[in-house]
């Protein structure tokens, strides 16, 4: 009897060994629970966002999906602090065993699951809670739990055999929450404490490590005390393992958390404005028909030439990965290198912080509290006043809230009439109010908007770019997306245009109103100043003054189709640009991206240069897998470029823009236009100099100061003061323009200025 019990143990030890190595194997094939292929283990964590440089090597945001800002550090990037704290304090035998650490299981089982010990410590080790943490979803059971042990434990075990153990720690650290927005060691170092994750203290490092338990539970914001117990349990591991002496366990341990705390989010860091732009046109797919309301037939036409000429635009949907699949700048860790300047571009945002926000804003919220009509001109009658209002009511989101469910227009023009708690922007903080939705409205529209980009003329490179005043409150980007009229900035093309069909600079113009007859009707351009009413002035003067009736004058000689068709040759991609004899006046409308690039021309011989934002990609490994170069075509002659370089040379030394001198000092080469639209709705100014074209907008409906002279000039003036006192950036005020020596702009035997009779000139 005895022997056959014997042989019953022996037979129930062999089924039970038979079955637990079964089913160890069928879970190693995937017959029980998920196992993931051995393509995903050598690659278990897909999910990296994408970096940001500025072209001096500033790490400007991420991409990422779901706030998983996830950036990959190695092992040589982590803090031996990090790796002593969390090797002590997780998994003591980490380097001796092979992802299952049989003596701590043991004594969970015994001291936790049978004498019930709570304090006995778990027996994960840090390769198993790497397993749980890439593939296993949150257990609803015991049961459930019990049997995603088992699962991984193999998982383990094989990321043991494809890694080695600094990868292991590495992979952990790179995929652990840490709440916050703060998933990943790179990320949570930046968040908690404001470093990277190499220059982490022993404190620091404790903290996060502590937080690996329980984030939620130790969340060192919400919780700074628990938080601070537990750094200190881990520092006491880290005594016990011989990583720390009691002398200094006493020391840290008495130090206060000392947080750097800061959310990390995707409006934050430099130049949001270009990020999201880049974002938006790297992510951009083949524009069909279809993709496009009826109405935005300008934007699909843009949107497809970018498809065709630029290899950024739609960059990841035009490129595949060695699997196939395109790009996703969200998951793929790609590190984008732009021309971005970050010194630049906080040079930029800073001018436009002084002059827009700190100054005409202000200026312009006084102007308002004297009208009626506010924030739109007396000019406007109330009827456009109505549709003006309309038109923004019908593109809100409250309309189309309503009008899908179905509220008829009387239902939806009460609610609008009808005052609402809410919060509004001010550049002091959100306010808590009660007003009107159409009130709200008009509040909007009583902040001014503005869009800037400087870039080299010779190269393309985009050096700084600013969408606006506020991402969080105005995300709508008014450098490459908002189009508007661009005025007498539209003159030097017109002229450069004249250039090329034989006139030189001093050539004479009658400077008196003239009616002219368009399309059978009479059109009369009418002109902001009576200088030298009735004389024959050049054509120079006429550019420096911003003379309208010497723009129709020349416009009447040309041809208004020749004159379309080269401001598309410039780069001005709206094809509902119309040949007119009032297009000299600028009506059309125009992004400062294009009116920048298309004013390097002057500056590069003839030679336009394509707005370039991004020098190259690497993969997450560090390959370079995309590089752009410069992209350029011919405009215009460079005589005729020379001739028009002389022409704005003359705006600023004796022009609309000579402030540039006498108010803001700036002494070096400099050439400029100036530019203002109906009502003062638009103001521009386009700057030249010889290593920088720059381009700036401001606007609003109205603005009884909306001057380019006194609006936009001065944000270039403040911008270029702060450059060139930047010695690092190699940007001098004495540098020249390429001009050829003695060139002169004027060909002999032309009539000079002196003849001031109109009538001599035609007889």
């Amino acid at each position: 009897m005895r022997k056959k019990f014997v042989l019953f143990l022996w037979a129930l030890l062999f089924v039970v060994t038979l079955t637990v190595m079964g089913a160890f194997y069928a879970i190693s094939e995937g017959w029980i629970g998920y196992m993931p292929p051995i393509a995903e283990l050598q690659n278990p964590i897909n999910r990296y966002a994408t970096q940001v440089y500025s072209a001096d090597g500033k790490l400007m945001g991420t991409w990422n999906y779901n706030k998983e800002n996830r950036i990959m550090v190695d092992y040589a990037q982590l803090s031996p602090n990090l790796v002593k704290a969390l090797v002590a304090t997780e998994d003591a035998r980490f380097y001796q065993h092979s992802g299952i650490d049989f003596i701590a299981l043991g004594r969970a089982i015994i001291k936790r699951g049978i004498f019930g010990q709570k304090n006995a410590g778990g027996g994960s080790t840090i390769t198993q809670q790497l397993a749980k943490q890439l593939y296993s979803s949150t257990a609803h059971s015991v049961m459930e739990r019990v049997l995603q042990k088992p699962i991984e434990w193999v998982i383990a075990v094989k990321l043991e055999r494809n890694y080695t153990k600094d990868e292991i720690i590495t992979m952990y650290l790179n995929y652990f929450d840490f709440l916050h927005n703060a998933v990943g060691i790179k990320t949570a170092a930046a968040t908690y404490f404001g470093k990277d994750p190499s220059n982490l203290t022993i404190n620091e490092a404790a903290t996060l490590v502590g937080l690996c338990k329980n984030p939620s539970y130790f969340n060192p914001v919400r919780n700074p005390e628990r938080c601070r117990d537990r750094r200190n349990v881990v520092l006491m591991q880290m005594v016990k393992e011989d990583y720390l002496s009691e002398d200094d366990y006493r020391k840290y341990s008495a130090e206060p958390l000392a947080l750097n705390f800061h959310v990390s989010d995707h409006k934050d860091g430099v130049a949001a404005y270009f990020r999201d732009f880049l974002r938006r046109y790297m992510m951009a797919k083949k524009p069909e028909r279809s993709m496009y309301p009826s109405w935005n037939y300008l934007r699909y036409h843009i949107d497809s030439i970018y498809w065709e000429e630029d290899p950024l635009y739609g960059w990841c949907n035009k490129n595949r990965k060695k699997n196939g699949e395109p790009y996703n700048i969200y998951t793929d860790g790609l590190r984008v290198f732009t021309t971005i300047d970050s010194r630049m571009q906080k040079y930029a945002e800073q001018a436009i912080d002084e002059h827009v926000v700190k100054y005409l804003q202000p200026a312009f919220d006084n102007e308002n509290r004297r009208k009626p009509t506010a924030p739109f001109t007396n000019a406007l009658s109330p009827d456009q006043v109505k549709s003006i209002l309309m038109r923004s009511v019908k593109q809100s989101e409250r309309y189309r809230v309503m009008k899908e469910a179905g509220a008829s227009e009387e239902e939806i023009n009460r609610s609008f009439h009808t005052p609402t708690k809410m919060s509004v922007f001010t550049y002091h903080g959100e306010v808590d109010t009660t007003m009107t939705p159409i009130d709200s409205i008009r509040y909007i529209k009583s902040f001014l908007r503005c869009g800037f980009m400087s870039m080299e003329p010779k190269t393309g490179a985009v050096k700084a770019y600013v969408g606006g005043t506020n991402f969080v409150h105005f995300a709508y980007d008014m450098c490459m997306d908002g189009r508007r009229q661009v005025g007498s900035t539209i003159k030097p093309f017109l002229y450069s245009l004249a250039m090329e069909n034989g006139f030189s600079p001093c050539d004479l113009a009658p400077n008196v109103q003239q009616t002219y007859m368009v399309a059978g009707h009479p059109w009369t351009p009418r002109n902001s100043g009576h200088a030298r009413y009735g004389e024959m002035v050049t054509l120079k003067w006429g550019l420096a003054q911003s003379n309208n009736w010497i723009s129709a004058y020349l416009m009447s000689k040309l041809n208004p189709s020749a004159f379309v068709q080269l401001l598309h040759e410039y780069g001005i991609r709206n094809p509902e640009i119309h040949p007119s004899m009032a297009l000299c006046l600028g009506p059309c409308e125009i992004t400062v991206a294009e009116m920048v690039s298309a004013y390097t021309a002057f500056v590069n011989r003839g030679i336009r240069s394509a707005p370039l934002f991004v020098t190259r990609i690497e993969d997450n490994e560090g390959n370079v897998i995309a590089q752009f170069q410069p992209r350029v075509n011919e405009v215009i002659s460079e005589e005729c470029a020379n001739k028009m370089l002389y022409m704005l040379k003359g705006v600023v030394d004796s022009g609309t823009a000579r402030r540039l001198r006498f108010k803001y000092n700036l002494n070096g080469e400099l050439a400029g236009k100036t530019g203002t639209t109906n009502n003062n709705s638009d103001a521009w100014f386009m700057g030249i100099t010889p290593n920088l074209v720059s381009g700036c907008w401001v606007g609003a409906d109205s603005m009884a100061m909306g001057q380019g002279a006194t609006m936009a000039l001065p944000i270039f003036a403040l911008y270029m003061q702060r450059v060139y006192k930047d010695s690092q950036l190699g940007i001098s005020e004495s540098a020249v323009f390429n001009t050829p020596e003695g060139f002169n702009p004027c060909s002999e035997g032309e009539v000079s200025e002196t003849v001031n009779d109109i009538e001599e000139i035609f007889e």
